[in-house]
């Protein structure tokens, strides 16, 4: 249904047709950007929300979402033609309108922003139907504030609908953001995956029926095996790790196979490892352990026709729907399960062990005094790439990319973080210092009476663990002794290929009086970037930081990131 012909599925003096009789009157002759009248922006939210299975009060709050902001309609007035939810969750979102994450002054409202979704998860998922209809529109915008809007999305939209297990939803957000963010990364890469884009098409339409034909044979009738696109946003990251070079990605197109039960999932994984041999170390069960977002399917990558390598998921039908709306999906299940009685609020769902981070992220955020730091640690802590790791008891931990053990026991308590002396990931003894990666199994060793060392701040991920440790350090006798662990620092960085490129890199460090002692440049295949591997004598976390912010003003330059070396 397109315009307001859904609105006929509401029968006359209901909620939702009495708010948009409302909305529609209070935003009488108001204009888009593109001149269109404004009624029809609230009319699409709404209907998108409305298609994701919410209730009729979050329908309505959505046609109201800017009327108490930009018209004479008071909250006030609101509340006593609607009631307190409808105009709880107006609120919430009048709330949350003129957000700008990336301005220190502005961090009050993330605080905000935080509190009221994690009172009711209904004001994030409306906030994010809104924001959808927005990216859709957004080339409608003056040039000037296009970008930052994009930005916006991409470092906190995108990843709260990935935390909210809305794939679908994260990865199209992510998509229409790219061009506006990263222009000229953005034609490079349309450019090169065209090129490939027919022969993989190609070589799909010879997979598919062979994989059909294999699982009718063993008994199992799927709903549908199909070849999805990796999102190029997604891919365009992935690049980032690998030397911006396409031939060392596996899943640019990926083989989806939807059955009817879980045991049919284990069945068809067996057939698919029966016709093609695994790749060791793919495979990935999310059906016995699920990602923290509720995330579930079994992931494996094999070497199939002409030996070619290729990514295929398997799921249930119910997975699949879960996995794109996440969940707006879970809510609308419950609708029905509960449909002789209304549901007040969320606050069940999100006592859920899946979404125990949003308990997390209520009280994690009063924890930062000021708002440049609370700022910081919202964008790395919660809203960047996530790894998902496992106590012994096998509960879910979410931590950052490239996270330690010490962050890992910061996040249990910090007590565990403070007395931290060792770690078991995966049954092994680990340094401290160890990389976790998403499945680990992760034990923290403690000592009674352990200290943090100031060497800590030196690998530890999170702002959470950094600020435990600081206080730790501050509340010592006297000054740490300076233990003579490091050995160096590296650098890595991405850049658009350019004459000249090295000789600013290195005149950075020079003027800094930083000794390099290791450095090496390689460029992709297709002549467009560049990853420098660069190696320094040692160097104070503060110095490296500088030289790190130092580098991403050099023009060309995409990513710097540096690393400790003991």
């Amino acid at each position: 249904m397109t315009g307001t012909e859904w609105l006929k599925t509401y029968p006359e003096g209901s909620v939702v047709r009495r708010a948009y009789d409302l909305a529609t009157l209070a935003h009488e002759g108001a204009k888009r950007e593109n001149g269109e009248p404004y009624i029809i922006h609230p009319l699409a939210v709404a209907e998108t929300v409305r298609g994701w299975g919410l209730d009729e009060a979050s329908v309505a709050a959505a046609l109201l979402h800017d009327v108490a902001e930009d018209t004479a309609v008071t909250l006030a007035d609101i509340r006593k033609d609607f009631g307190q939810e409808i105009a709880f969750l107006v609120d919430g979102l009048t709330k949350l309108k003129n957000l700008k994450y990336q301005k220190e002054r502005d961090a009050e409202n993330m605080r905000r922003f935080i509190l009221a979704f994690s009172e009711d998860l209904r004001v994030l998922i409306i906030k994010l139907a809104d924001r959808l209809h927005n990216m859709r529109t957004l080339h409608f915008l003056p040039k000037e504030r296009q970008a930052p809007f994009a930005m916006e999305t991409a470092d906190i939209y995108a990843p709260l609908a990935y935390r909210l297990g809305m794939q679908k939803l994260s990865g199209e957000l992510e998509d229409m953001a790219f061009p506006y963010i990263y222009p000229e990364e953005y034609k490079w890469l349309m450019k090169e995956v065209k090129e490939t884009y027919e022969d993989r098409q190609e070589y799909m339409n010879r997979v598919l029926p062979v994989v059909k034909r294999a699982l009718e044979d063993h008994g199992i009738s799927p709903f549908a095996v199909d070849a999805r696109a990796k999102r190029y946003y997604s891919l365009y990251k992935k690049l980032l790790r690998h030397n911006m070079n396409l031939n060392e990605i596996y899943d640019l197109v990926a083989l989806r196979i939807i059955v009817g039960t879980v045991e049919e999932c284990y069945a068809a994984l067996g057939v698919i490892h029966s016709l093609w041999q695994p790749m060791p170390g793919r495979f990935k069960d999310y059906i016995a352990r699920p990602k923290a977002n509720g995330y579930r399917s079994l992931h494996t990558t094999v070497f199939c026709l002409e030996g070619k390598i290729l990514e295929i998921q398997i799921k249930t039908q119910e997975m699949h729907e879960e996995n794109e709306l996440g969940i707006a999906a879970h809510w609308a299940y419950e609708q029905v399960k509960k449909s002789s009685k209304k549901l007040a609020g969320w606050s069940g769902v999100k006592d859920k062990k899946e979404l125990v981070w949003v308990q997390q992220l209520q009280n994690w955020q009063k924890a930062f005094a000021t708002q440049k730091e609370f700022l910081e640690a919202v964008k790395v802590d919660f809203f960047k790439d996530r790894i998902f790791v496992f106590t012994p008891g096998n509960d879910v931990m979410d931590l950052p990319s490239g996270a330690t053990p010490v962050d890992f026991a910061y996040q249990v308590h910090s007590q565990i973080g403070d007395t931290c002396v060792g770690a078991k990931v995966n049954g092994k003894i680990v340094p401290i210092t160890t990389e976790l990666h998403s499945g680990d199994i992760v034990e923290i060793v403690t000592q009674k009476g352990k200290k943090p060392s100031e060497d800590w701040l030196q690998f530890a991920k999170t702002e959470m663990a950094k600020k435990h440790i600081r206080n730790a350090l501050k509340e010592s006798v006297g000054t740490l002794r300076k233990r003579a662990g490091p050995v160096g620092a590296e650098f890595k960085i991405v850049n658009a290929d350019r004459p000249g490129y090295l000789k600013e890199v290195t005149a950075i460090f020079a003027r800094n009086k930083v000794n390099i002692t290791f450095l090496n440049s390689q460029t992709d295949p297709r002549q467009a970037f560049s990853t420098v591997t660069l190696r320094t004598s040692p160097v104070l976390p503060g110095k490296a930081e500088k030289l790190v912010v130092s580098l991403k003003k050099i023009p060309s330059t995409k990513e710097v990131n540096f690393r400790i070396l003991f």
